[in-house]
């Protein structure tokens, strides 16, 4: 473990306002990385896709509970122990509820309802979860991959592309998707983000990049 050097007050004073510097230039480009964000055009979400949740069979309308937007986190399954991925728990763990601002919050899952409802009970989330299973959901989102299936694409590289930087792509991926809902239930998708493009949805991490030991690696 390596810790910081020892300095005088003065000393650390004028690290921490050079440091100030480059944190506010940061602070500004992922601003205009939002507004760039933002701006993303979307694309039209014509399937009639159906989901399990705890009132029963619902669309994906349904899930923006009447607000404009929404975010779904895809929870991995992982089939040989029949229960979520813990990294995705730990994620959905920070999230107490929807985010406000017109914008509703789902966790959604192709393990099947029956198994999710206990799950879902279980870590006592107080967001809704649903069940995508036996539709195309997690595959049209590029987080459920079998090339039988759908082309395999995820994080916006082919399987091919993972193969040669030496990454191996498991069946089930953790993501986030960003959904815009019209007056009439027109629903179109505005964004997905994977691997460490999930990281802003960490608030601990957020928190452990403040002290001297940082997040895990």
């Amino acid at each position: 473990m390596t810790r910081p050097a020892v300095a005088s007050r003065a000393e650390w004073l004028a690290a921490r306002a050079a440091l100030l510097a480059e944190e506010k230039a940061v602070t500004g480009a992922l601003d205009a990385l939002a507004a760039r964000r933002r701006a993303l055009p979307m694309v039209p979400v014509p399937e009639e896709y159906v989901f399990e949740g705890a009132g029963g069979r619902v669309r994906l309308p349904e899930l923006f509970e009447g607000r404009r937007q929404l975010i779904v986190y895809h929870l991995m399954w992982q089939w040989d122990r029949d229960e979520g991925c813990p990294g995705c728990a730990a994620v959905l763990d920070g999230i107490a509820r929807s985010p406000g601002r017109d914008t509703a919050f789902a966790a959604i899952s192709r393990g099947p309802w029956e198994r999710l409802a206990g799950y879902h009970a279980a870590h006592g989330w107080a967001f809704p979860m649903y069940s995508s299973f036996g539709s195309a959901f997690n595959y049209d989102f590029h987080v459920s991959l079998d090339a039988d299936i759908a082309p395999v694409r995820y994080n916006y590289r082919s399987a091919r592309e993972h193969a040669l930087a030496g990454r191996r792509l498991g069946d089930e991926q953790p993501g986030v998707s960003v959904f815009w809902r019209d007056d009439d239930d027109a629903v179109f998708h505005t964004y997905s983000a994977y691997a460490r493009g999930i990281e802003p949805l960490i608030g601990a991490y957020a928190m452990l990049d403040l002290t001297p030991l940082g997040r895990p690696r």
